[in-house]
């Protein structure tokens, strides 16, 4: 199982969000390419990269810092946020992107999703954002009345590289995953899944690798920032 450590980007520097919430930001670096490279000194496979602003927008905003984290980086970045066209994928694929994620517009045009899928084999993932089980789209300022496991079922044959998973109630806050939710998830499709909202202990990911369900990996943030999850050490003990 891959530990993705997470950069959210907002106005340009590292932050993370309580639950979605853009007005409870908490800064962690004004340097996000100083962040990646730290990350990645430590020993990290991949990136996970979300433009905050972006997701709001509905374009990309923070390009600055992700680009200069895909200058520093020496491994692979996915980024999500405020990507829904096809010249914006293309964009950010050419500039180094190993994947993109495509949240909003998996609800609102998934068939540019199987288009994508199509075209960028292996470079296009679906996010998949959750309140009570229901789709958050817009930077989660949205709940629909989808249903998380159907979203994710009805793509189930487009080719999709991963689908990212984040229950918005944990996010930021270090309380744990929902590992029964995210589990439950994984094994209603055959794509990959990653994990995503309340990874704050090396016990979570532990409990989501073990959890029943063959996770591809976990995306953690705050417990990095926080000291309350050791990069090295979760990545030794996922490896062991």
């Amino acid at each position: 199982m891959i530990l993705y450590p997470a950069i959210d980007l907002k106005d340009g520097q590292a932050v993370r969000l309580l639950r979605g919430d853009m007005d409870r930001a908490t800064v962690f670096n004004d340097d996000p390419a100083a962040q990646a490279r730290a990350f990645v000194e430590a020993g990290c496979e991949w990136l996970h990269l979300v433009d905050l602003n972006g997701a709001f927008a509905g374009a990309p905003v923070n390009a600055a810092p992700v680009e200069a984290i895909l200058a520093e980086a020496r491994v692979p970045a996915q980024l999500g946020g405020g990507i829904r066209d096809m010249a914006t994928i293309e964009a950010w694929l050419s500039k180094g992107l190993a994947r993109v994620i495509l949240g909003t517009i998996a609800v609102e045009n998934p068939s540019l999703v199987r288009e994508a899928a199509r075209t960028f084999p292996g470079q296009v993932a679906v996010g998949i954002d959750a309140r009570a089980g229901r789709v958050a789209t817009k930077g989660w300022a949205e709940v629909t009345e989808v249903d998380a496991t159907d979203l994710a079922r009805s793509f189930e044959d487009a080719g999709v590289a991963a689908i990212i998973y984040t229950d918005i109630e944990r996010d930021g806050a270090m309380q744990g995953p929902n590992v029964e939710a995210t589990a439950a998830l994984a094994r209603a499709v055959s794509i990959p899944v990653i994990a995503s909202g309340g990874v704050s202990s090396l016990d979570d990911l532990i409990a989501l690798r073990d959890c029943g369900a063959s996770l591809n990996g976990a995306i953690s943030g705050r417990a990095l920032y926080d000291g309350a999850l050791d990069l090295r050490a979760a990545l030794a003990a996922l490896k062991g």
